[in-house]
């Protein structure tokens, strides 16, 4: 009776497990049919792009100030010396304050991302676990993640109904 009831369970189990729904999405694809999503990417890239010219400037100015202190040090008293040393240094300290500033890890432009992308971000994957919900799909992949998807049939890509959940046409 046992192995009757063990063979049951067995077999429920596996029938059960072929039974799922499995489908995949590619955010990639998805994020690039989203107007706001790249124009958040622009405003970023202009950001990032406004952050590295200050920072090289201000790179320049440090070596130029390295630059005439080699040039003049032969000529400037022990004193003279460590007080330019000590202005090199204060500004070389300024200059890496102001990177973690802007690049850092919670550095303004994640701050910025976090406020521009992670609602784009959020949307879809509220709309991804909704259509989920809807069509009774055990586990929804994303092709552009990590994941190494050899081969994807087209029938099972929910990508362009999660564009259309979220109001966008492609």
């Amino acid at each position: 009776m046992k192995k009757i009831v063990l063979l049951f369970v067995v077999l429920f189990s596996v029938t059960t497990a072929f039974a799922q729904k499995y489908a995949y999405v590619d955010t990639e694809y998805i994020l690039d049919n989203i107007p706001a999503y790249k124009a958040a990417q622009d405003q970023l890239d202009q950001l990032s792009r406004q952050y590295q010219k200050e920072l090289e400037s201000m790179h320049a100015e440090i070596e130029k100030m390295y630059q005439d202190f080699q040039a003049e040090s032969v000529l400037l008293s022990e004193d003279m010396k460590r007080k330019r040393e000590d202005v090199i240094i204060t500004k070389e300290k300024e200059y890496k304050q102001l990177q973690r500033k802007y690049f850092g890890q919670n550095g303004d432009l994640y701050k910025k991302r976090q406020g521009l992308v992670k609602p784009i971000q959020d949307d879809i994957f509220n709309a991804v676990q909704e259509l989920a919900n809807d069509g009774g799909y055990a586990v929804i992949f994303d092709k552009a993640g990590g994941i190494s998807m050899l081969y994807t049939n087209p029938k099972y890509d929910l990508s362009d109904q999660i564009l259309q959940k979220m109001g966008y046409k492609n």
